[in-house]
Order: C-alpha cells, then sequence, then structure tokens
C-alpha cells in the first residue's frame, strides 16, 4: 500500500534529485574517461567544481534577445523535472498522488518541450534556433510511441494512477509481461531530456544549440535541469514497469533507489556507446518500426485484461 509522502519528504525531494544529478554527472563523465582511454581523476569533484565557475561567470548578452523568455526557458525546465520527479513512488510513500498521475506526467513532459523552444527562441540566434527546432523534431519522432507504452501500463493496471500500476506488480513486474513497452519507454527518457545519443539539441555542428548562448547562472539551471529530467524519466520507469519499490529483504525505498540506479547505468552506457542519432533517421525508425511495436504490444495487453 502507498501513502502520500510525510511533509518532510517533499522538502528533501530536491535535494535526491540534485544528488542523483550530481551522481549521473561523475558517471558519465567517468565512462567518457574511459571510453578515451584517459584517467578519470577528479571526475567525482568535477559537476562541483563545473558549477563553482558556472556560478561566478558573466551572463551572456545577445543581440534583440527575449530575455524574459530566454532566462525563463531554464527555469521552466528545472521546475517541471522537479515536479515529474514527485510523481514518482519512494517506496511505500509518494509526495503528490492523483486519480490521473500518469497524465500530469506525460503534461510536464510537454512543458519541457516549452522550456527548451523558449530557451532556444528567447536567445535571438542562428543557432540555439535550430536546436530548439531540433528538439522539437525529436519530440515528435519519440512521443507517439512513448505515450502507447504508458498507456500500456495505464491499461495492465487498469488505471491511470501510478501507485495502481505499481500495486498491480505484486506478482509480476510489467517489464516483463510487456518487454516492448519498457524497451520504448526507455529509449523515450534520453530523447525527452535531449541527452546522448539524442543530444543532437545540443549538437557541437551548431555550437551547442540551446546551450550556444547560455552563460554563467542561466547555463547552469538549463543543464541541471535537463539533467534532473533525465534523472525524473529515468526514476518513472520504476514504478510503471519494474514493480516499484518491491523487493526482498531491503526496505522499499531502497529498493527503488537500487532500480533508479541500475535504469540510470543503463541509459548513460547506451549514451556512450552508441553514436549520436539524427532526429530523421530515428523519426523514421519511431514512425515505421517503433510505432507498429507499441501499437501491437498495446493491443496483446488490453485483449490480456479483457479476459
Amino acid at each position: 500500500m502507498i501513502d502520500t509522502a510525510p511533509w518532510w519528504l517533499a522538502l528533501i525531494l530536491p535535494v535526491v534529485v540534485l544528488a542523483l544529478v550530481w551522481a549521473v554527472e561523475v558517471a558519465d563523465s567517468v565512462l567518457r574517461a574511459r571510453i578515451a582511454d584517459a584517467r578519470a581523476t577528479g571526475a567525482v569533484s568535477a559537476p562541483l567544481q563545473s558549477a563553482t565557475l558556472l556560478v561566478g561567470q558573466q551572463r551572456r548578452r545577445t543581440l534583440a534577445a527575449d530575455t524574459l523568455l530566454w532566462r525563463s526557458g531554464g527555469l521552466a525546465l528545472l521546475i517541471a523535472a522537479v515536479l515529474a520527479a514527485a510523481l514518482v513512488p519512494i517506496g511505500t510513500s509518494v509526495v503528490v498522488d492523483s486519480s490521473v498521475s500518469l497524465v500530469w506526467f506525460n503534461t510536464l513532459e510537454v512543458v519541457a518541450w516549452a522550456a527548451v523552444w523558449l530557451a532556444g527562441w528567447g536567445a535571438n540566434s542562428a543557432y540555439s534556433l535550430v536546436g530548439a527546432y531540433r528538439f522539437v523534431a525529436q519530440g515528435l519522432a519519440y512521443e507517439l510511441p512513448h505515450m502507447f507504452a504508458l498507456i500500456c501500463a495505464a491499461v495492465g493496471a487498469g488505471s491511470l494512477r501510478i501507485t495502481d500500476i505499481v500495486a498491480e506488480q505484486d506478482d509480476l513486474w510489467f517489464a516483463v509481461i510487456m518487454p516492448v513497452a519498457f524497451a520504448v519507454y526507455l529509449l523515450s527518457v534520453p530523447a525527452m531530456s535531449f541527452s546522448p545519443p539524442f543530444a543532437t539539441a545540443t549538437g557541437g555542428d551548431i555550437a551547442g544549440g540551446v546551450f550556444a548562448e547560455v552563460s554563467g547562472v542561466d547555463r547552469l539551471v538549463l543543464v541541471v535541469g535537463r539533467r534532473a529530467l533525465f534523472v525524473a524519466a529515468a526514476a518513472m520507469a520504476v514504478p510503471l514497469f519494474l514493480g516499484g519499490g518491491a523487493g526482498p529483504w531491503l526496505p522499499g525505498w531502497l529498493w527503488s533507489l537500487i532500480k533508479t540506479l541500475a535504469v540510470l547505468a543503463v541509459l548513460i552506457w547506451m549514451g556512450r556507446r552508441w553514436p549520436a542519432i539524427r532526429m530523421s533517421r530515428y523519426m523514421e525508425v519511431a514512425w515505421v518500426v517503433l510505432l507498429p511495436l507499441i501499437l501491437l504490444q498495446a493491443l496483446v495487453v488490453s485483449i490480456v485484461m479483457v479476459r
């Protein structure tokens, strides 16, 4: 049984998200160093050092920029990520619960779309705008298969409440029952957070894309928001497909953390081992391959649930 979390859990949630963001940055730095056959010295402290430098860095200004839109993009992305994390059950508790919490999670992804678009548009820079358009194209590629993956979990539980989806997996995880939906969801996590291998919105060929003109605190907020969305989306895979905090011997919150770290490890490894994926190619694969597969998965789940 999952209950509403105590007030103190809501207060420490941003701290937990930031700690996981730091862990992701450290793991990513170590993996990059190993792939390049370089030493990973200082990987643990590197994220903190980068954050400190950005705090003290002067904000960049561009000609005729829409400052309000530009500055608010990163903040909106960070807020959407933290709110998405608040919907993730932690063991037997959840900060924000609702009868349609799965819909709210999907809605926050749309907020992230708007936030990245504002960051790219508001700078009044060609490279930033191209990065924003790339992210919109990426959204068109991943969102429909992603939505059907969420629908599969909802149909499997007969509810749009995430806590009900967790309760329905007492006997068998949805990752086993609906593996295609689980795989599609995992692919959508780096896509929605424009992380490798789906990081063309911040590609080097466009001078960093949506990151091209941001600096100082603005860049720090945007980077943390991006990573926080990555963490929140990866954590959501645990209640949707991996049984939430269910597990032997250990407390539920610890199982939730262990499963989240496992999902993050897989996604970070995938991001650094796979080459960057062009949006035109990913859109073709998503609409021609992934969409029919996930529709077939939804049909099978629906038939089984009706029986």
